[in-house]
């Protein structure tokens, strides 16, 4: 018998939890109680920040190539020493990097496609795959909460691996929730819209940013914290139910039924 998932004092990984979204939820579920194992790819420093900046205590830095399969196992790994396991896994780690079809050259737009899909898909799956074996040795139950995209349903003209990719990993959640919930194993994921972080902070200035604005009704972008706190909620005992959905966050800016 599986007992009931708890609400906190849980044992959270989140994957590109340096700055951003990453960030925010990390803070979201040291706030709710939990601990959270801070991973990072490149960006040390910058997680160093953020797991400073964590309220609670108990929490974990672990850095790794999502990338790499075997440096992703030793990121697990780790994160599971440090926590004592694993009971939470949200796939935020993610790269967008621009190549127009029209305007990138061929060696260029190989190389892009096999970045983006070793990492958003291939990294995602095998991170998915490593948190869901140690939650089921557990016995515990378990929650994975993949961050995907709202350019995975209107598509991503100047970057269409990333829309693939995300999509990809929409269809990932979809086929885990049905293989772990056997096991107690709760798998959804959330499709943000544009999110107002520090990578794209450029481009909500200028037209561009009026642009970008304007996409909702609201006259606005999210706001990591808004991202994070519906992350939280999937990884939440009541949202049991919710196993399989993709979630839309994107402020009506994209409608689909």
């Amino acid at each position: 018998m599986i007992p009931d998932f708890p609400g906190r004092g849980r044992r959270v990984l989140v994957t590109g939890a340096a700055r951003g979204v990453g960030r925010a939820v990390a803070h979201a579920f040291a706030a709710n109680g939990d601990q959270v194992a801070v991973h990072y790819g490149t960006s040390r420093e910058e997680a160093e920040a953020t797991l400073a900046g964590l309220p609670g205590s108990g929490h974990a830095l672990v850095g790794g190539d999502l990338s790499d399969p075997e440096e992703t196992e030793a990121l697990v790994d780790a994160a599971a020493r440090a926590l004592g396991g694993i009971d939470v896994l949200v796939n935020n780690a993610a790269i967008m990097a621009p190549h127009p079809p029209a305007a990138t050259l061929y060696a260029e737009w190989s190389a892009a496609w096999q970045r983006h899909t070793a990492v958003n898909v291939v990294g995602t799956a095998n991170a998915s795959h490593l948190a869901a074996q140690r939650m089921i040795a557990q016995r515990t139950g378990g929650r994975i909460v993949n961050i995907g995209s709202r350019g995975a349903f209107r598509g991503e003209p100047d970057h269409p691996a990333y829309g693939a990719t995300k999509a990809a990993v929409h269809a990932l959640g979809q086929s885990l929730a049905v293989a772990l919930a056997p096991y107690g194993i709760a798998v959804a994921s959330v499709a943000p819209g544009f999110v107002e972080t520090e990578r794209v902070a450029h481009r909500l200035t200028g037209p561009e940013g009026e642009e970008i604005r304007v996409q909702s009704p609201f006259g606005r972008v999210a706001r990591p914290g808004e991202v994070a706190d519906a992350v939280l909620w999937l990884a939440s005992p009541q949202a049991q139910w919710a196993s399989g959905t993709v979630l839309d966050l994107n402020g009506a800016s994209y409608l689909r039924t």
